[in-house]
């Protein structure tokens, strides 16, 4: 066998990739060699560049597509559970970003003569990162920094860099251990010192600083403790959830919460969509289900509840429909349909969050001013499909008390680290996400999904509760520790004990701040190549 071969390279390096994933292999430390085939493979390439100038192009991408799309498919087929078209789509759109990302860097490279080869790949990879976080075709699944969800004691640092650290610590290893091996192994040289000296501390000082972090004594207890009710209903999203009575579905979770509460029970949290009833926003007070919810609460007085539910708002006569907005089909009206966090706090009006960051094709069509006609198109997965309407600003809950400042964050929203921040920077002190994750079935997806919520108690320091209509529901500690972890397909409530907090880490403060600079760094070694570029085509 050919070891030096593009394909066995190529297939080596998606292996790496897709096994230093949590919760698919979970070998964490197989991420600071993944990129080691690559760039050899780039390596070649160039050398072969400088003999001749056909085909290109042919000569690395078909490669590299080739190693992002095994680790985009080892990593995520589950999604396959859902909907085949939306997993083929992810993975091949997703390869397809990576493989550019590297085939750029590749070309910025050789027009450098080499210089900054780290720097280019390394803030290019960032950047796209950064902005494949803030676009309507997002999908941040395998943002690089996320490869340690499943490993929190090595990244506790995320509380000043977030998951762009975690990026930017797996290229400088891998391009310490590249260099390591090309000036010793391939060009014979003796003295190792310098770069062994060199890669230990880049390899050691992150795990150090997580150790010292772990143990450090900070009052982060100020308020107490509050009391918290978590309700796993595990109704089945396909052929139960929206098709089933949601009055008999209502009832069952507020039986299995009452299994739980006592009083001292501040708040019960309740799942995703749980509320399926037709609800519209221009009534909401007198509707069945918010009804009942405030009878179960006129039974436990001190009850806050959070809940979340499909709700739909009809725009008055005056009002600019938005660009989700839809029409009836049987009048000159219009309406928008909404993914609802609802929060009940005593005789409060009812206080609603819409949920703002969406599934690509499932909750929003891409660019929905553009390809509103295309609404029919998106994967239907059970309740409202097309484009679904947000919120341009996060809301925090107030419990009752004022002792909880709750962030509502729904489902996939969990996955943006500075999106959550914003839900911080407003006041909470706690973090609520509640899910469904039944779609994917019993595989790693639901189960990732809850390592990155690790992430973001880590980033915020906050603890979190996770309500899932089935997966897993469970208590995230401020160091992403998990405890009373429920079963998978169980209908189960928990009780758990949080402290929340209300300092705020640095992270928080700055939020994404490395790939705002990757973006920049980024922008201007590509200003940079194509000024080289033009001057050299000026040259006689």
């Amino acid at each position: 066998m050919n070891f030096k071969h593009p394909i066995f390279l190529a297939l080596l390096s998606g292996l790496l990739f897709g096994l230093s994933w949590p919760e698919t292999g979970g070998f964490t430390f197989l991420i600071f060699f993944s990129f080691l085939p690559l760039l050899y493979l780039e390596k070649q390439v160039e050398g072969t560049e400088a003999e001749t100038t056909k085909n290109r192009f042919f000569k690395l991408f078909p490669y590299t597509y080739l190693a992002f799309f095994i680790w985009n498919l080892i990593a995520t087929w589950w999604i396959k559970n859902a909907s085949w078209g939306g997993a083929a789509m992810a993975i091949f759109f997703n390869s397809l970003f990576m493989a550019v990302v590297f085939q750029l860097f590749h070309r910025v490279k050789r027009r450098l003569n080499g210089r900054f080869a780290f720097l280019v790949l390394c803030s290019f990879w960032m950047a796209f990162e950064y902005l494949h976080q803030r676009w309507d075709l997002s999908w941040p699944w395998l943002t690089l920094g996320n490869v340690f969800a499943g490993s929190p004691w090595m990244i506790q640092w995320y509380e000043y860099t977030g998951v762009f650290g975690g990026t930017g610590w797996i290229f400088a290893v891998n391009f310490l251990v590249f260099s390591l091996l090309q000036k010793t192994v391939w060009q014979g040289r003796k003295s190792r010192r310098g770069a062994i000296a060199a890669l230990s501390c880049v390899m050691l000082f992150p795990l150090l600083a997580s150790f010292l972090l772990t143990f450090r004594i900070l009052d982060f207890y100020k308020g107490g403790s509050q009391q918290v009710v978590i309700v796993q209903p595990n109704i089945d999203p396909y052929n139960e959830k929206f098709n089933g009575s949601f009055k008999e579905q209502l009832n069952k979770m507020l039986e299995l919460a009452e299994t739980q509460l006592d009083s001292f029970t501040s708040l019960v949290s309740f799942p995703e969509t749980a509320l399926t009833e037709n609800l519209w926003e221009n009534n909401l007070e007198k509707t069945y289900s918010v009804q009942a919810l405030k009878a179960f609460q006129k039974r436990h007085p001190k009850l806050d509840i959070l809940i979340g539910a499909t709700s739909a708002y009809q725009y008055q006569p005056g009002e600019t429909p938005s660009a989700t907005a839809r029409k009836f089909t049987d009048a000159e009206e219009y309406y928008d349909d909404f993914n609802t966090a609802i929060f009940l706090s005593g005789n409060d009006s009812v206080r609603k969050y819409h949920k703002s960051k969406f599934v690509p094709g499932v909750e929003r069509m891409p660019f929905p001013a553009f390809f509103k006609p295309l609404e029919k198109l998106a994967i239907n997965m059970g309740g409202t499909t097309g484009s679904l309407g947000e919120q341009p600003e996060r809301t925090v809950f107030f419990s009752k008390s004022n002792s909880l400042k709750i962030a509502p964050v729904i489902c996939y929203e969990s996955v943006y680290g500075e999106f959550v921040n914003e839900y911080v920077l407003k006041g909470a002190n706690i973090i609520c996400i509640i899910t469904n994750d039944g779609w994917w079935g019993d595989s790693p997806g639901y189960k990732q999904h809850l390592d990155y919520a690790r992430l973001r108690a880590i980033e915020t320091r906050r603890p979190v509760t996770r309500s899932a209509n089935t997966g897993t529901s469970c208590f995230i500690d401020k160091w992403g520790a998990v405890s009373q972890r429920t079963p998978w397909w169980k209908p189960i409530a928990i009780k758990v004990n949080v402290h929340p907090n209300t300092e705020l880490t640095f992270y928080v403060r700055h939020g994404d701040y490395i790939g705002r600079a990757a973006v920049f760094i980024a922008f201007c070694l590509l200003g940079y190549s194509f000024l080289l570029r033009f001057r050299r085509k000026e040259k006689p």
